[in-house]
């Protein structure tokens, strides 16, 4: 733990233009964890950058990505740098890591929320934000969420559809999910926005990134403050 923020927030300014500094102050007002999403196996490197591009677009700041059968590639050309900025997450080791990641959600007090088109699941403009913060899973390209995860899921949601096909690309799927249900929250009076600390660590990270010569070094070791 840094011991005064402030302090080194100050100092890490210095080194980056007054312009760049309010670009990241204006991202910050727009950044939440009230939202968060989970990607359950994906395996296509194009789709699995394209959710990233939209969840950093969207101002959602942690991403958790479960590797069961496939790892979760990067695309550098899809995801433009958006990966950088934001808190990736992974659940892998075992053989199913879905249920520690639905353990994990839940422990931080998350709703477990499946996205699927299955009959029973409510309406995307129905959803209620209201509840409480939320976890957005999504599935496979191919065969959506695991049984085992729709089955551990407090609620499910769908997009409606009016055509003859029934699912959308998983990237397409959580763009219009994620711009619906941000624009829904920015309107609400749910508490959505970081707290002070949670803005202070994350500037940081984000000002030592911007400065060559001390990306990969601990805040606590590249600055003597007396």
């Amino acid at each position: 733990m840094v011991e005064d923020p402030k302090k080194l927030i100050y100092y890490l300014s210095g080194f980056i233009t007054e312009r760049r500094r309010k670009l990241f102050e204006r991202v910050l007002d727009y950044r939440t964890r009230y939202i968060t999403v989970v990607l359950e196996d994906i395996y296509q490197s194009q789709n699995a950058s394209a959710v990233l591009r939209s969840c950093e677009c969207f101002g959602i700041q942690d991403i958790h990505i479960i590797e069961n059968k496939n790892e979760y590639r990067i695309n550098p050309d899809v995801v433009m740098g958006s990966n950088k900025w934001l808190n990736l997450n992974r659940f892998h080791g075992k053989k199913f890591n879905t249920s520690n990641a639905i353990k994990n959600m839940r422990d931080k007090g998350y709703r477990i929320v499946a996205t699927t088109c299955q009959e029973g699941s409510v309406n995307l403009e129905d959803f209620d934000i209201q509840k409480g913060k939320f976890a957005l899973f999504f599935g496979t390209e191919l065969t959506g969420l695991t049984g085992e995860m729709l089955d551990q899921a407090d609620e499910h949601l769908k997009i409606p559809m009016l055509g003859f096909t029934d699912s959308f690309n998983i990237s397409v799927s959580a763009a219009v999910i994620l711009h619906h249900l941000t624009l829904k929250m920015h309107c609400s009076s749910v508490d959505w926005k970081l707290g002070e600390s949670e803005r202070d660590d994350l500037l940081i990270g984000w000002l030592q990134k911007s400065i060559k010569h001390l990306r990969g070094k601990s805040p606590e070791n590249f600055l003597n403050f007396d």
